[in-house]
């Protein structure tokens, strides 16, 4: 069974945005070598979009108070591109050293809980 998602950030500048990911957002993460980390992520979720051009895939990190958040990464002196209200929730992307866009919100919509049955499961 399914136990858990690895995601991927393609980037120009690997080794800063790594050390972003650590540093700045503060994710736990192993080294599996030569400086290659893995970072762990809290709790996620996926949704299937319709398309109707080319196929591709996003990656966005949820928060509880985009505004807190936001405040905490002006003090680091990293840019967003200001909060807008999707209705789905508070949305706004951080400019990564690697020249890339990351997605992070604040969400509105419901959340999945992992019911007990499917734990157990992931644990076989």
């Amino acid at each position: 069974m399914i136990n858990g998602a690895h995601a991927i950030i393609y980037s120009r500048k690997p080794e800063a945005d790594r050390a972003f990911l650590r540093d700045v957002i503060g994710l736990a993460h192993v080294d599996v070598g030569r400086g290659w980390l893995i970072f762990a992520l809290p709790p996620s979720e996926v949704a299937v979009h319709p398309s109707d051009g080319a196929e591709r895939h996003e990656l966005y990190l949820m928060c509880e108070d985009i505004q807190s958040f936001t405040a905490s990464m002006k003090s680091r002196n990293i840019a967003h591109d200001g909060i807008r209200d999707e209705g789905w929730g508070l949305l706004t992307h951080l400019s990564l050293p690697g020249g890339g866009k990351l997605g992070v919100y604040q969400p509105r919509h419901a959340r999945p809980e992992m019911t007990t049955k499917q734990s157990a499961r992931s644990a076989t």
